[in-house]
């Protein structure tokens, strides 16, 4: 087949498409939603895995933390894991005393109402900020977050140890409480007891789209006084540089003596970090990403089957054309590659159009998102043109097959 016949038959199929512009663009629209589709998922999956890569890597290469139960991306926890006994300020203590790969540990004592946040809430002069994320910790947290703070600093320890009512608080309850003010020495209540600001935390680079920085931190001690009823911890702990799995290793250890449980019994406990997270929230995503390439080719087979319908229609609508071809010395392969060709410019004009559709969802999340790093990722634009000439050459080839099988003398007779 040389060019110049290429050039014929797809000019042809431009022109076949331009008479017939309603009904080509109702045939290819199911292969529009599928390869918009493909698109759009791909363009918000890699989104949101850089959102998580962000966040991950902001947590610092070299830090773990541990909690009783898995706190992943998972389904329905288990009574037995919520019956496990909870981490205690001893436990902290132990794993650095026992873990010379470990540099620096940090309790986290969730608040009372960790998994029902609704009724948490901070309040000033009559402002109330309500599902805010209350939690108690020591200073070594924000060295080891690497914390920056808009206004005033963190609490010291000493502070903690003395239980003095002081709070830090995130960017986003700043900003809803007390935007045009310095809140450094200002009382807050916070769930019913007064706390004095003495900073405000700048809302983390990497965080999720849409996230808002909610967080109300009091010192460990002064949330064991003030809600004795705490008692959920996490324990976030700093590896020396390098030496984070060996960490891993030696917190497990020190956790199975810590809470007595006898060789041969699984863990009671969870042990992960940002590296390890992100892992298996990729293999979510990519399940997902396969769930949803399954379902946009649904629509792929129904635009797959419009084109076939449509180029039916178009050989019984051209029969006396084929003949007149065909009578001209047309070979049966110069027919069947000019119907082949209509088809596969419609699917691949479906596709392109398609890639319009995912594209623009793709920079509407972006602009709703700006957190969200959304890019059509090559292999999805690829996927989409290539599936798009595929469903032209398979749905494209039985009407072709008939076109190039009629009998001149038949055709010619056709009206």
């Amino acid at each position: 087949m040389r060019l110049s016949e290429m050039r014929s038959a797809a000019g042809m199929a431009f022109s076949t498409i331009r008479e017939h512009k309603t009904r080509s663009l109702l045939t290819v629209l199911g292969v529009i939603i599928g390869t918009g589709c493909v698109i759009a998922v791909g363009s918000v999956i890699t989104g949101v895995n850089g959102a998580v890569t962000n966040i991950t890597n902001s947590m610092g290469p070299d830090t773990g933390f541990t909690y009783k139960f898995n706190l992943g991306l998972r389904g329905n926890i288990s009574g037995d894991e919520f019956r496990r006994k909870p981490f205690t300020w001893d436990t902290a203590q132990a794993l650095l005393a026992r873990c010379p790969s470990v540099i620096h540990v940090s309790p986290y004592l969730f608040s009372p109402n960790m998994f029902n946040n609704f009724f948490e809430r901070i309040k000033y002069k009559g402002k109330e900020v309500f599902q805010v994320e209350l939690a108690g910790t020591t200073e070594s947290y924000s060295a080891g977050n690497d914390q920056k703070m808009l206004f005033g600093r963190y609490f010291t320890d000493d502070e903690s140890r003395r239980r003095q009512p002081v709070v830090v608080i995130g960017e986003a309850i700043y900003k809803g409480l007390m935007p045009d003010s310095d809140p450094v020495g200002k009382w807050v209540n916070v769930n019913g007891q007064e706390f004095e600001v003495v900073g405000v935390m700048a809302k983390p680079t990497a965080s999720f789209p849409g996230q808002e920085d909610k967080r109300v931190l009091l010192p460990f001690f002064t949330m064991k006084k003030m809600f004795p009823n705490a008692k959920e911890m996490m324990i976030v702990f700093i590896a020396k540089p390098g030496m984070l799995p060996l960490a891993q290793d030696e917190v497990g250890v020190a956790l199975r003596i810590e809470r007595r449980v006898p060789p041969g019994k699984p863990d009671d406990f969870w042990i992960s970090s940002g590296s390890q997270m992100l892992e298996d929230f990729q293999r979510i995503t990519s399940m997902v990403a396969l769930v949803m390439i399954v379902l946009s080719s649904i629509g792929l087979l129904v635009g797959g089957v419009g084109v076939m319908n449509i180029m039916l229609v178009s050989v019984t609508e051209r029969t006396r054309e084929i003949g007149i071809r065909k009578a001209l010395g047309a070979k049966r392969s110069d027919i069947m590659f000019q119907f082949l060709t209509e088809a596969v410019v419609l699917t691949c004009l479906g596709g392109m159009l398609g890639m319009l559709v995912g594209w623009g969802i793709s920079t509407a999340a972006r602009f709703a998102f700006p957190s969200l790093p959304t890019s059509v990722p090559l292999w999805a634009a690829v996927l989409g043109v290539g599936v798009s000439v595929g469903v032209g050459l398979f749905f494209g080839l039985w009407p072709a097959s008939r076109a190039a099988a009629l009998d001149p003398v038949e055709a010619l007779r056709h009206e």
